[in-house]
C-alpha cells in the first residue's frame, strides 16, 4: 500500500503544480487504427508527431510493413468499438514491423488511459488495461500440428495461425520499446502476453525491449529461432519469461523482476506438445538476473525458474534470487521429461548464483532447500539436479546487487558489486556470434542499460545513478561533505554486525535501518551527537527475517546509505 499512496500524492502534487503555474499540455493528433487500416503488401509509417489508438484486433497482414518512427506513442483501447473483446497489434506471417526506437526516444505501447506526459499517473501496479503486442512467423513448433493459432484470438482467424518451417524466417526489428499495462483478459484466465513471439524466426532483430505491469506473462515464445538481448520483464501479473513449443533461440541480458502484489515464475519453460515432440524447447541464455517478489508479498512467487514438458536448455552466467524456490526441473516416473533432457546434456545450469530464497539456503530438495521436486517425482530428494548443479560449478552466495527495491524511491539497482561474486567462477562464452563477451554473471556490469528509455527509470523505480562500477569491500566508505559511512561488517550477517561511520568534526547525526520498501525497522541513533574521528555502533539483527536492508546515516547536511543483508 506504501507504493500505491506515494503514486497517488506524485499524482495529485503533480496535478497541483501545474495547475498552479497555468502550464497546459500541447495535445498531439490522436489516429485511430482499427482492423481496417493496416493493409497486406503496404507499407505504414507511423510518426512520433501523432499517438495511435489501437481498437480492438488490429491485423498486419502478409507482405505488409509497419514502420514506427522512434519516440512514437501507440495506446490501446480498452473496450474496443469493434466486437473483439480486446485490443492488440498482431503482426501476421509474412509481414513485418520495424519499430527502431533509441535510448533517448523509445517506441511506447501503453494503455489509452496513459497520460505519458505523467510520469506518476500509473504504476507499475496497474495491469490488464489492452491487450499486447503479438509477432507471429513461419519458424517451426514443436506441436501436435505444425501450425496453429496464437492463444486468445477467436478460433476460425486464420491471420492468428503461425508456425511451419523457415526458421530464418524475418518479422523485422524491434529496438527501444516499452510495452506498459497490457494483458487484457478475453476471458477467466486466458489474458495476452505482453509480447508474445509465436514461431518468430532469427532474421528478426530484438533488443531493448520492455515489458512492465502486464496482467499475464511478459514474453512468451512458442516455437521459432528468435534471439532476444537487453530485455527486461518486470511487476507482471503471472511469469516473467515464459517459452513453450520448441522456441531455440538464444538470449542475453535478462532482466525478471517480480513485484510484491502479484506474479509467479522467473521462467516458466516448456518444452513441447506432446513432452516427446520435436524438436524440444533449447534456447541459450547468458547473463540473466531473475529477481523474485520476496518473502512478504502476495504474489506466488514459485520459481526462479521452472523446467517441465521435456523443455531443454541452458543457463550460463546468470543470478537467481527472492523466489520461494530456486528451481524445479519436472521429474516424472514416466514419459520423456526434463530430469531425461539435463541427463542427456541438453539442459545445463552452469556457472549460475543462486541466493536468498523463502523456502531455504541449502542446495537440496529437503525443507531448508532451493530445490522444488515434482509432487510425483521418480527421485524425490531430486540428487540429479544437485549432482548437476555442483557438477557444473554453481554456488549459493550473495551476488551482491547493489539494491532491490520495488516501489518507486529510485533504490532498484541490480548491478553487481566489481569485486563480489557476480565477477568471478564465470563460465566461457558459448560460440556463437550473438553473444557478446561480458566479465561479470547476471544481465548488469558497470553499465545500467535500463536508464531513461524504460517505465521502471521514468516510474521512479530505477536508482538515479551514473554507471559506474561499486565495490563489495567490507571496508569501503561512502563520503560527502566530511561524513563517511563504512559497510557494515561482516555482510552478509546472521547475528551482530558492525557500522562504522566517521565524522570530521563533532557533529549531531541520526543512524536508522529501513527494509526494501522504506520502512523504518530500527532507528539505532536518533539525532544524537558524536565526536570526530572513527565510530562504531554495533547491531543485533536475531530479530530480522532474511533479507536485503538498507541502513542511512543523515542530519541536515547529508544523507548516506549503505546495504545491509541479513542471512541466517
Amino acid at each position: 500500500m506504501v507504493y500505491l499512496f506515494t503514486a497517488i500524492m506524485k499524482k495529485i502534487l503533480t496535478f497541483l503544480s501545474l495547475l498552479f503555474l497555468g502550464l497546459t499540455i500541447q495535445a498531439q493528433t490522436v489516429v485511430t487504427i482499427t482492423d481496417n487500416d493496416l493493409q497486406g503488401n503496404t507499407t505504414h509509417n507511423w510518426t512520433a508527431d501523432n499517438i495511435y489508438l489501437l481498437d480492438g484486433f488490429v491485423f498486419l497482414e502478409e507482405g505488409g510493413v509497419l514502420n514506427i518512427e522512434a519516440g512514437t506513442v501507440i495506446k490501446g483501447k480498452e473496450s474496443p468499438s469493434s466486437s473483439d473483446n480486446a485490443t492488440a497489434l498482431i503482426i501476421t506471417r509474412g509481414a513485418k514491423i520495424n519499430a527502431i526506437g533509441t535510448a533517448d526516444q523509445p517506441i511506447i505501447f501503453t494503455t489509452e488511459i496513459d497520460d505519458t506526459s505523467d510520469d506518476f499517473d500509473l504504476f507499475t501496479t496497474d495491469r490488464g488495461f489492452w491487450g499486447g503486442l503479438i509477432i507471429l512467423g513461419y519458424g517451426q513448433l514443436a506441436n501436435a500440428t505444425p501450425e496453429t493459432r496464437v492463444e486468445g484470438i477467436p478460433d476460425g482467424e486464420a491471420r492468428a495461425l503461425f508456425g511451419g518451417n523457415d526458421d530464418a524466417d524475418d518479422s523485422g526489428v524491434l529496438r527501444y520499446v516499452s510495452i506498459r499495462h497490457g494483458g487484457a483478459e478475453l476471458s477467466p484466465g486466458n489474458e495476452i502476453n505482453g509480447l508474445t513471439l509465436g514461431a518468430v524466426g532469427s532474421a528478426t532483430t530484438i533488443e531493448y525491449i520492455e515489458v512492465v505491469a502486464n496482467e499475464d506473462d511478459g514474453i512468451e515464445f512458442f516455437g521459432g529461432a528468435v534471439n532476444v538481448k537487453n530485455a527486461s520483464v518486470s511487476f507482471c501479473g503471472d511469469d516473467c519469461f515464459d517459452w513453450d513449443l520448441g522456441w531455440r533461440g538464444n538470449g542475453q541480458y535478462w532482466l525478471a523482476l517480480t513485484g510484491e502484489d502479484n506474479g509467479d515464475n522467473g521462467g516458466e519453460l516448456d518444452g513441447a506438445k506432446p513432452d516427446d515432440g520435436g524438436p524440444t524447447s533449447n534456447p541459450t541464455i547468458v547473463n540473466a538476473t531473475f529477481i523474485g517478489a520476496g518473502c512478504n508479498g502476495l504474489a506466488s512467487n514459485s520459481t526462479g525458474v521452472l523446467f517441465r514438458d521435456g523443455s531443454a536448455g541452458k543457463f550460463y552466467n546468470s543470478i537467481f534470487t527472492d523466489f520461494n524456490d530456486g528451481i524445479e526441473v519436472e521429474d516424472r516416473a514416466n514419459g520423456v521429461d526434463s530430469r531425461q533432457r539435463m541427463e542427456e546434456g541438453e539442459l545445463v545450469l552452469a556457472n549460475n548464483i543462486w541466493f536468498n530464497f523463502c523456502n531455504g539456503a541449502e542446495l537440496n530438495a529437503g525443507s531448508n532447500g532451493i530445490i522444488r521436486a515434482t509432487s510425483d517425482a521418480e527421485d524425490a530428494n531430486a540428487q540429479f539436479l544437485v549432482d548437476h548443479l555442483i557438477a557444473n560449478n554453481n554456488t549459493l552466495e550473495n551476488p551482491a546487487l547493489n539494491s532491490i527495491s520495488r516501489i518507486d524511491d529510485n533504490r532498484f539497482d541490480p548491478r553487481p558489486a566489481a569485486d563480489g561474486a557476480a565477477f568471478q567462477n564465470l563460465a566461457t562464452m558459448p560460440a556463437n556470434t550473438f553473444f557478446e563477451d561480458a566479465d561479470h554473471k547476471g544481465a548488469f556490469g558497470a553499465n545500467m542499460w535500463l536508464n531513461d528509455w524504460t517505465a521502471l527509470s521514468t516510474y521512479g523505480v530505477l536508482a538515479e545513478i551514473e554507471n559506474v562500477v561499486t565495490t563489495a569491500t567490507e571496508e569501503i566508505e561512502i563520503q560527502d561533505k566530511g561524513y563517511a559511512l563504512i559497510q557494515n561488517n561482516p555482510n552478509p550477517t546472521a547475528n551482530t554486525t558492525q557500522i562504522g561511520f566517521t565524522l570530521d568534526t563533532k557533529k549531531n547525526i541520526s543512524l536508522t535501518i529501513f527494509d526494501y520498501t522504506g520502512k523504518e525497522i530500527i532507528r539505532l541513533i536518533d539525532n544524537d551527537e558524536y565526536p570526530a574521528g572513527l565510530n562504531t555502533i554495533e547491531v543485533d539483527v536475531t530479530n530480522l527475517a532474511n533479507g536485503v536492508y538498507f541502513y542511512t546515516l543523515n542530519n541536515e547536511e547529508v544523507v548516506l546509505t549503505k546495504q545491509l543483508v541479513v542471512l541466517k
